[in-house]
């Protein structure tokens, strides 16, 4: 364990266990925790902390508000939380971080697998705690049933077949992390929707002012923060409900608005550009023609 600026790093699981006052794991790269079962030495509200390892807590219930996008909704049914190595976060009061269970696995256990070279697939571990997996009480069952199959394989005796077997029920349980995900995202409409209304909202405004070669582009990341949700939450909650990820989501409205002014002011293209947020007008003609199938002029003509 290691402390810089303020934040707490756990470069490895017994590091963790040892901290928490837990027993020292069965296997250096994998730990199943059951912190209902066991008193711990808990983070105090505030600690930012990293972890260079995995980890998948499940929990019966979620008590407090859950933050998402800009708005805060209240949530009794219980769900999975994911993180990624090297993740910040910082304990709060809303998230008892260390209630329930616990799954902590480091990048080498899964690294000469085929799940190493997938992990990407699951866009979860890069969601904020806030944007954590609501479970319906048949998907808590599965996902019960699932941790509970992990910790009997780890409690018998370690053999050679020990780590294929738990490999591929992490993946199993990471592909049905993606399923519920994909539901929670439909299921949650409301929630969603208000999202997909304040990201319209920031980029109409974007349009509507004089300074676009200023500004620049509005870029994943810029309208991430704005509307305070991960990057990657938001790509895949557009790409759950439109089919197009946030970038491509950004061009669509980008020439959209481009159409409009092509067909309905006298700017040049190049101005339209600028006015956009483009640095170099070949750029919007390039993105243009690949959208359309045309160049900015070719679509202005047909409108004369």
């Amino acid at each position: 364990m290691n402390q810089k600026s303020s934040i707490t790093n756990f470069s490895s699981i017994s590091q963790l266990m040892r901290y928490l006052g837990q027993s020292a794991p069965l296997h250096p790269l994998i730990a199943f925790v059951d912190y209902n079962q066991t008193p711990i030495n808990s983070f105090e509200a505030g600690v930012k902390i990293s972890l260079d390892f995995y980890k998948i807590s499940f929990k019966d219930k979620f008590s407090g508000q859950v933050k998402y996008g800009q708005g805060h909704y209240d949530f009794e049914e219980g769900g999975l939380a994911f993180l990624k190595p090297k993740q910040v976060v910082t304990i709060s009061n809303n998230f008892d971080t260390y209630e329930g269970f616990a799954l902590y696995f480091h990048p080498d256990f899964i690294r000469n697998y085929s799940l190493g070279k997938i992990m990407n697939r699951y866009g979860f571990f890069s969601y904020d705690v806030s944007e954590a997996l609501f479970l319906s009480e048949k998907e808590k069952h599965i996902i019960s049933d699932l941790f509970k199959t992990m910790t009997v394989e780890l409690d018998n005796n370690i053999d050679p077949f020990s780590q294929d077997v738990l490999v591929s029920q992490i993946e199993l349980l990471l592909n049905y992390s993606n399923r519920f995900y994909n539901r929670q995202f439909i299921t949650r409409k409301n929630v969603n929707h208000k999202i997909m209304t304040a990201l319209d909202n920031l980029l109409n405004e974007h349009f509507k002012t004089d300074n676009g070669l200023k500004n620049g582009l509005p870029t994943v990341q810029i309208v991430s923060e704005k509307l305070n949700v991960s990057p990657r939450y938001l790509s895949d909650m557009l790409r759950s409900l439109t089919g197009l990820n946030t970038q491509k989501y950004i061009q669509n409205k980008v020439i959209e608005q481009s159409k409009d002014l092509l067909s309905s002011t006298t700017l040049s293209v190049a101005e339209i550009a600028y006015k956009l947020g483009f640095e170099h007008p070949q750029s919007f003609n390039k993105l243009f023609k690949t959208k359309t199938n045309h160049s900015p002029l070719v679509y202005r003509q047909s409108f004369n």
